[in-house]
C-alpha cells in the first residue's frame, strides 16, 4: 500500500480527463507529475505539481489548471479538500478513514510493508569492501561494508534481484609483501627475530599465520631465499588473510555471494579478451601519453603503451592498459572482471569504493560503457573517511594491526547494531565523525539509541496490552475498529507511517541506504513525542479501559513497530524490544 502512488495515478487520471476533455492540449509529458508530502504540514496532507509542471507546455496560467484539477479531484471520496496555493501549487486533504486503512494494511503486509516493485527484478551487481588481502580492514573498510551492504539491501526491498560481490586483489605486489611479511612471522616462530623492513606489514595478526606454516612445514623454508618460499607462501598467506576477512565481516553482519579473483584472471585469456572487444571498436592503440599536470600518476611514462581510448567515453584523458615491457597496468584487470560482471548478464552495475578512488571513477566508467556498448550503466559510490573519536581524543591505533584502527575494533567496542546504524546515519560521500562515547550514550541525541529505545516501547506497550487479557496478534489487530484514532496527534503518526513505501522507493532510486537511517529517526521522534503527550492527554495513552480502544491503539503501535523492523533489517540491524 502507498498512498502517495495511490493518489498520484487518481491526479494522472484526472488529468487524462481533462486532455479528454479539451481542458489540457494532448500530448503533455506527465512523468515528472509527483505527489509528496507538502513542506509544511499545516497547508494539507499531501500537494501535487501538475500545475506547475504542465503549465507551459500546455500554454496556460498554472492557476487555471490547478483549479480545475480541483475541482475533479474533490469528487474522489478519499479527498476531502482540494485547495490551491499560490501561482498554482495544489494542497490536498485526505479523509480520516484513507489514513486510518494504513494500519491495518501494515499488519497484514508485515515485514513486506513498504516493499517495492521498482527494480521489476532487474540484476543488480553490488561490489563493495575488496580490501586488499594484506590484513585486517579498516575502519574506513567498515564503511563501505556497511553502506554497500544496506544497499543491497534496500535495492533488494525495492524489487531488485541483487548480488554481493567482493573482488580480491590478489594480482599485485602487495601479495608478494605479504608473503614476505609472513615468512619473518613464520622465523619468529621458530624464535628467531623478525625482521619487519620498511614496506611490510608489521601488525600482530601475521603472528598465528607465521605459527600455522611452522606447524605445517617445520623448518623447511627456514634461512631459504626468497625463490624457495615465495610461490608456495604467497597464495597460504592470501587465504590466511581472506579467512580473516570473512570472519569480521561476518561480525559485522556481512555475506557477500560471490567472491572474485583479480589472479584468476591472468593466464587465463580474460584480460586480452576483454581488450580485444575494445580493439574491435577501435578504442585499443599503440602510444604516448602526454605528461599529466599536477602529481604523477604510477602508470604514466614516457613510452609507447598499449592504451584505451577512453576519452570517446567521457574521461580526461586515454588511459595505459599495457606498459611498455609488456606487463599489465593496474587497469587491465579491472577491465576484465567488469567485462565478466557484463558477460554475467546484470542489467546495472555499482562499485563501493574508497574516498581515495576519485580518479578511477571516469576511466571505469569508459570501460563498462564501451563494453557494454552502453547497455549496462556502471554507478561508482565513493566512501569519505570516517574520524574516530574515544574520551574527547582522536582514537588512531590498534594494536592488531599496528597502525590503524581495524572492523574488528570497532564491532568489539560497541557492537554491530551500533556500528552499522551509525556508519548510516549520514550520505556515504560526506566525512563521518564516530564518537565511541556518544554512539553509546542514552539519550535523544544518539539517533541508534532512540530508534531502539522507540521499539522497545512498542514491544513493551503490547506486551502490557496482552498481560490485560488484549488479543494483540497482528490479525485480531487488523480487525480493530480503527475510527477510534481520529484525534489529530494520532493521524499525525499514522501519516508518517503511510509515507514508508514513498520513502523506500525514494531511497532506491537515489541508491542512499542513509535516508533510511534518518527516516527511522524521525519515526522515533514521533512515536517518543505522542507517547509523551499522553502524558497530560490520558486519551492518547495506548492503554485505556475500554478492551476495544485499547486494541485500536496498540494496532497504531504495533504499526510502527512493524515499520521500524523493516527500516532496521535493511539497514542490517537487530531491533530490540527490551532495553538494557
Amino acid at each position: 500500500m502507498n498512498l502517495f502512488t495511490d493518489i498520484r495515478a487518481l491526479v494522472l487520471d484526472c488529468l487524462e480527463n481533462m486532455v479528454r476533455d479539451g481542458d489540457l492540449p494532448e500530448g503533455l509529458d506527465t512523468s515528472n507529475v509527483t505527489v509528496e508530502p507538502p513542506r509544511d504540514a499545516a497547508h494539507g496532507d499531501m500537494a501535487t505539481n501538475a500545475a506547475m509542471v504542465l503549465a507551459k507546455p500546455a500554454g496556460l496560467k498554472p492557476r487555471d489548471i490547478a483549479e480545475a484539477l480541483a475541482a475533479r479531484l474533490i469528487q474522489d471520496p478519499r479527498i476531502e479538500a482540494a485547495e490551491v496555493a499560490g501561482p498554482g501549487f495544489l494542497n490536498l486533504r485526505l479523509v480520516p478513514e484513507v489514513w486510518q486503512q494504513v494500519i491495518p494494511a501494515a499488519l497484514r503486509a508485515g515485514n513486506d510493508f513498504g516493499r517495492a516493485t521498482l527494480g521489476q527484478g532487474l540484476k543488480v551487481n553490488v561490489e563493495f569492501v575488496s580490501a586488499n588481502p594484506t590484513g585486517p580492514m579498516h575502519v574506513g573498510h567498515t564503511r563501505g561494508a556497511v553502506v554497500g551492504d544496506a544497499l543491497a539491501s534496500l535495492l533488494d526491498f525495492a524489487g531488485y534481484d541483487v548480488t554481493r560481490e567482493y573482488y580480491i586483489n590478489d594480482g599485485g605486489g602487495q601479495v608478494d609483501v605479504l608473503a614476505r611479511s609472513v615468512y619473518e612471522r613464520y622465523r619468529e616462530a621458530h624464535g628467531m627475530n623478525p625482521e619487519i623492513a620498511e614496506g611490510l606489514y608489521p601488525g600482530d595478526y601475521l603472528i598465528e599465520v607465521g605459527q600455522a606454516l611452522k606447524e605445517q612445514f617445520g623448518d623447511t623454508f627456514l634461512n631459504k631465499p626468497e625463490s624457495v618460499w615465495l610461490d608456495t607462501l604467497r597464495p597460504l598467506a592470501t587465504e590466511a588473510m581472506m579467512a580473516m576477512i570473512r570472519s569480521d565481516l561476518a561480525a559485522l553482519g556481512v555475506e557477500m555471494d560471490v567472491y572474485s579473483s583479480e589472479k584468476a584472471l591472468y593466464g587465463t585469456g580474460k584480460i586480452e579478451a576483454a581488450l580485444q572487444t575494445l580493439r574491435d571498436q577501435g578504442l585499443i592503440y599503440e602510444g604516448v601519453l602526454e605528461p599529466p599536470k599536477g602529481r604523477m600518476p604510477e602508470d604514466w611514462e614516457p613510452r609507447e603503451q598499449t592504451l584505451f581510448r577512453s576519452t570517446a567515453h567521457g574521461d580526461d584523458v586515454d588511459r595505459p592498459v599495457k606498459k611498455s615491457d609488456g606487463t599489465w597496468t593496474y587497469f587491465a584487470p579491472d577491465i576484465a572482471y567488469h567485462y565478466d560482471k557484463v558477460q554475467r548478464g546484470f542489467d546495472l552495475l555499482i562499485d563501493i569504493l574508497g574516498a581515495d578512488h576519485g580518479g578511477y571513477v571516469k576511466r571505469m566508467k569508459a570501460a563498462v560503457a564501451a563494453l557494454s556498448q552502453g547497455r549496462v550503466p556502471l554507478d561508482i559510490k565513493l566512501v569519505q573517511l570516517v574520524k574516530l573519536y574515544k574520551n574527547g581524543e582522536p582514537f588512531k591505533m590498534s594494536k592488531r594491526a599496528g597502525t590503524f584502527v581495524t572492523l574488528r575494533d570497532v564491532v568489539d567496542m560497541v557492537g554491530p547494531d551500533v556500528t552499522r546504524f551509525v556508519m548510516l546515519t549520514r550520505k556515504n560521500d560526506a566525512a563521518l565523525d564516530f564518537d565511541f562515547d556518544k554512539v553509546l550514550e542514552q539519550s535523544r541525541d544518539n539517533p541508534v539509541w532512540y530508534v531502539q529505545y522507540a521499539n522497545a516501547r512498542v514491544a513493551s506497550v503490547v506486551r502490557k496490552a496482552a498481560e490485560a487479557g488484549v488479543d494483540v496478534s497482528d490479525a485480531a489487530l487488523a480487525q480493530a475498529d480503527f475510527s477510534a484514532l481520529g484525534h489529530p496527534a494520532e493521524l499525525a503518526l499514522i501519516r508518517k507511517l503511510a509515507d514508508w513505501p514513498r520513502q523506500v522507493e525514494a531511497a532506491a532510486r537515489a541508491q542512499e541506504p542513509h535516508r533510511i537511517a534518518g527516516f527511522l529517526s524521525e519515526l522515533a521522534a514521533d512515536l517518543h513525542g505522542h507517547w509523551n503527550r499522553g502524558n497530560d492527554a490520558p486519551e492518547l495513552r495506548f492503554l485505556q479501559d475500554d478492551p476495544g480502544l485499547t486494541q485500536s491503539k496498540i494496532a497504531l503501535a504495533r504499526a510502527v513497530g512493524v515499520v521500524i523492523f523493516a527500516g532496521l533489517a535493511i539497514l542490517g540491524v537487530s531491533p530490540v524490544e527490551e532495553m538494557r
